[in-house]
């Protein structure tokens, strides 16, 4: 009897495991990524932004591209809690871009 529940719960627990490592990068993406990935490292990564309006371009970009992820992710849940993941993802990048200028001034 303990070794059923034992191995029932290992069962859980290792699908939960791969839900949780389940990739949330938008599928386009991860194309550009592995073709980006396939020519080394492009020169841009090594080359810092050198004026605030490329360091905000950037930062912008980052936060753009954190959207995107989120939205994948909130694909992943129950239909009855993605509008609410949705909402929760546009409200962190809405509040995300408003500190913009906060660190930019930081920087």
């Amino acid at each position: 009897m303990h070794h059923r529940i034992i191995t029932g719960v290992m069962m859980a627990c290792a699908a939960l495991a791969a839900h949780a490592q389940q990739d949330t990068t938008p599928p386009l993406n991860a194309q550009l990524q592995k073709q980006e990935i396939a020519h080394g490292d492009p020169a841009r990564w090594s080359r810092p932004d050198r004026t605030p309006q490329e360091r905000e371009r950037t930062l912008r970009k980052e936060i753009g591209a954190a959207l995107a992820e989120a939205r994948q992710a909130c694909k992943q849940v129950p239909a009855t809690e993605r509008g609410a993941c949705l909402k929760d993802a546009q409200h962190t990048y809405q509040a995300d871009m408003a500190k913009v200028p906060q660190l930019l001034a930081g920087q």
